[in-house]
């Protein structure tokens, strides 16, 4: 399936007031922000989004609100994924998915399914899906990994297969997979510090975090780096880099939204059981942030 996801998308938070409901206004004001920023498609509804946390119903209107603010500008892609395969095929009889590009669709999570398992859900899943996909492997959220014989054989067999978001932090993996995949699979870099690097060997992109906060210079980095410009890359993956670190060191999204709040843009809420970072990293992030 022909598809224009491409390049660096943001996997989008889900502002919170003080009072913890959905920040509607707050999300516009993303959505334009890294709009301007230079991002490529947006991501709504992943890991980042908290979307666990969210009611059915505040799901359906931050799709709304995404679909609305950005106004046909951007791809956009839809987290949908789950531990029931039943469950999340038979969904595809009610969702909407008008104005979405394409699906993120995350390895089952706590199951602990083996490789022929997540062959066969995601085969359930492909065959119900009328879009196109992409597999989403984060072995440190899932509890298992997607193995490169598994990725290698869906995506030899299933043509609405986009590609990997690969966030195992494994480049040895993800180098195998770049090796061997079919033409058109894109190996998307799940992980902001080690993307550049990946690029470099052969991956298509990225799905980024802190481009909630810095839509510029991680997208130029990417931009660049799949342009061969390294030289560039190099200057803004580097001039990123201490935040990169801080972003997962007291948990996602706790790091980035203090980073967003630093800079004026959202609230720094998180729902339970997500908490903010602790002061000793806030203090880190604000000194790097000031040095941006």
């Amino acid at each position: 399936m022909e598809t224009e996801i491409s390049g660096t998308g943001v996997a989008l938070v889900t502002p919170f007031t003080k009072d913890l409901e959905v920040d509607y206004a707050g999300l516009e004001k993303l959505v334009n922000h890294v709009i301007k920023g230079g991002i490529d498609y947006l991501v709504v509804l992943g890991t980042t989004g908290e979307t666990t946390t969210l009611t059915e119903h505040e799901k359906q209107q931050v799709v709304a609100t995404v679909k609305k603010t950005n106004n046909g500008r951007l791809p956009i892609v839809l987290g949908h994924g789950g531990n029931n395969t039943k469950s999340l095929v038979e969904s595809f009889n009610t969702l909407n998915l008008d104005g979405i590009s394409a699906i993120l669709s995350v390895v089952p999570p706590y199951n602990r399914p083996n490789q022929e398992g997540l062959y066969q859900h995601y085969k359930a899943f492909a065959q119900a899906c009328p879009l196109p996909f992409i597999l989403y492997n984060v072995p440190g959220r899932t509890g298992v990994n997607l193995e490169v014989a598994t990725t290698l054989r869906l995506a030899n067999e299933f043509d609405n297969i986009l590609g990997v978001k690969e966030a195992s932090g494994d480049i040895n993996q993800i180098m195998q997979i770049l090796r061997s995949a079919p033409k058109g699979f894109q190996v998307i870099s799940g992980d902001d510090g080690i993307t550049v690097p990946i690029v470099s060997v052969g991956a298509h992109g990225l799905i980024s975090v802190i481009a909630n906060a810095f839509p510029t210079e991680i997208s130029m980095a990417v931009r660049s780096a799949l342009k061969g410009d390294f030289q560039t890359a190099q200057a803004n993956h580097y001039k990123l880099w201490d935040l990169m670190a801080l972003s997962f060191a007291d948990g996602n999204p706790g790091g980035v939204k203090c980073m967003m709040e630093k800079i004026g843009l959202i609230e720094n809420k998180l729902r339970l059981p997500l908490a903010p970072v602790k002061q000793e990293v806030a203090d880190k992030i604000a000194t790097a942030v000031g040095k941006i």
